[in-house]
């Protein structure tokens, strides 16, 4: 069967094509009334893109235009300064001043002398002081703020009062000569300080005792640290550092800064620890605070603690006290106190007790060893200076109770013996049995009546100055050192006497005025 051919079949319809439909108005209108619908969505969407593009701040995607701002500066009228005013002075009435009274009915009467020495001198005389600083307004126990009227180691600057004529010139003298005899160990010899000056005389002249090199090296560096040298600053800085290097190589594994030889190693050691003790202060060296401590705890090892609770020459105590060591153990413990060391509390609250136990409430004289006694000495060796010319103790004693707490308000006794002091001021004689130059007591005197203040340190200040600077030597390589005058110079020899001279001279501002400050 074959299949059939359907290829010249054609197919015609009668039906119009696509193309030609016809279409009416009402099929157009028909259609586009079924569109109408979407064409407002779509004209409303447009509508919100064109609000959103419109809305969007085109001008923030624009580069700025630079703007270039020129300037210039005008050149305001010159400022006219006229003279205030003159003010008519009022009439000032003066009050009736009424004097306080002497406390004893001790009468003081002050020698006038021809020369006056000047007390208003250049405030910038002296170089600045570590000691000005006001974070050690509290060491040695003063508390209180810098500044103010007080002036001083513990305060402003120089304060009201200055050195006279001629204590700037004598205080440089007397640093230079100590820095000229400095031996190259740090130490400064007592009998041998000669052989360290290149330009000195072959001979020694003022030598000391051998065993006091200890001693008077603290005293030497409480010189130069009272001018404002330290270990990190200062024209003397390297002194200091060589001096404190020496103490401290000086200590043994007691604690002991020297050689227990003798009666007066204690002394030694309280101004040797006194001395680090001020150079750990400013330098805060765990090394250094290592050697306070230790010395410091030596010193409680020396109490009497069965006893009073002070100290004199034994190690361990034998039960006795004198005031004179006792005093230079108070200064050491305040300071290192107030630099973070560990201190007994009660070794300076029996200190004080043990001034009060030795004061004469009547006389207001405080006693070496006992009530109201004299200072010491040693017969054949120093028995021609008279212990009736000086109030050695006395001073020792006032400072003391100035440093622990007592103020003249709350302890009147304080001004009693201030009268006495003024009763034996500062003289320098050498002729006969008139001896009376006495560097420990001018030392000692000097600060606690310029802690007093008022008509004491008026009375007390040109008799220091003129005992000082006119004793001083100008001569050769002796210039600016002190000769061995005094009752306990031939101990510790020139270098004693020199180191305690400048440190007279320091007085208006190595200390403030602390019971101002308190």
């Amino acid at each position: 069967m074959t299949n059939p051919d359907y290829s010249n079949i054609h197919i015609e319809t009668t039906l119009p094509k696509s193309w030609e439909e016809e279409q009416t108005f009402n099929d157009i209108l028909y259609d586009w009334m079924g569109r109408a619908p979407w064409l407002a969505l779509s004209a409303a969407a447009h509508l919100v893109v064109f609000l959103i593009i419109m809305a969007i701040p085109w001008n923030l995607f624009e580069q700025p235009e630079e703007i270039e701002i020129q300037a210039s500066i005008e050149q305001p009228p010159e400022e006219i300064f006229e003279d205030p005013p003159e003010e008519e002075e009022e009439e000032i009435i003066e009050e009736e001043i009424i004097e306080e009274p002497v406390i004893q009915d001790v009468d003081v009467v002050t020698e006038e002398t021809e020369e006056v020495f000047d007390t208003e001198g250049d405030p910038d005389m002296f170089a600045d002081s570590p000691f000005d600083d006001k974070a050690f307004n509290n060491v040695i126990g003063i508390g209180g703020g810098a500044g103010g009227k007080f002036g001083g180691r513990f305060g402003k600057k120089r304060g009201g009062t200055r050195g006279g004529a001629g204590t700037e010139q004598a205080l440089k003298d007397g640093l230079e000569w100590l820095k000229r005899h400095q031996a190259s160990d740090g130490s400064w010899d007592c009998d041998g300080f000669m052989d360290n000056c290149v330009t000195c005389p072959s001979e020694a002249d003022g030598a000391g005792q051998p065993d006091q090199d200890v001693g008077v090296t603290g005293l030497a560096l409480l010189a130069f640290l009272g001018d404002g040298n330290t270990l990190k600053k200062g024209p003397y800085k390297e002194v200091v550092s060589r001096g404190i290097k020496w103490l401290r190589q000086q200590q043994d594994h007691s604690g002991l800064i020297g050689e227990h030889r003798g009666h007066h190693f204690i002394y030694n050691h309280g101004i040797a620890t006194l001395a680090i003790s001020e150079a750990y202060f400013f330098s805060k060296s765990p090394l250094i605070r290592n050697n306070v401590q230790k010395a410091v705890d030596y010193i409680h090892e020396a109490r009497d603690r069965d006893g009073h609770g002070t100290w004199r020459y034994d190690v361990p105590s034998l039960g006795d006290s004198d005031t004179s060591i006792t005093g230079w153990m108070v200064f050491a413990l305040k300071s290192a106190e107030e630099s973070g060391i560990d201190v007994e509390k009660d070794a300076l609250t029996d200190s004080l007790l043990w001034i009060e136990e030795v004061t004469d409430d009547v006389s207001g004289r405080i006693g070496y060893n006992d009530r109201g006694g004299r200072s010491s000495r040693v017969q054949g060796l120093n028995s021609d200076y008279p212990v009736d010319k000086t109030e050695s103790m006395t001073a020792v004693g006032l400072l003391c109770r100035v440093f622990l707490g007592q103020t003249p308000k709350d302890t009147p006794i304080m001004k009693t013996e201030g009268e006495l002091l003024l009763k034996a001021l500062p003289e320098y004689k050498m002729d006969g049995d008139q001896r009376l130059v006495d560097w420990y007591y001018w030392y000692y005197g000097s600060y606690a009546m310029y802690q007093l203040g008022g008509k004491y340190w008026k009375g007390w200040q040109g008799a220091m100055e003129r005992a000082v600077v006119k004793s001083q030597r100008h001569d050769g390589d002796f210039k600016g050192s002190w000769d061995l005058d005094g009752p306990w110079a031939h101990s510790g020899g020139r270098v004693y006497t020199t180191a305690l001279g400048v440190l007279c001279l320091e007085v208006y501002f190595r200390y403030a005025q602390v019971l101002g400050a308190r």
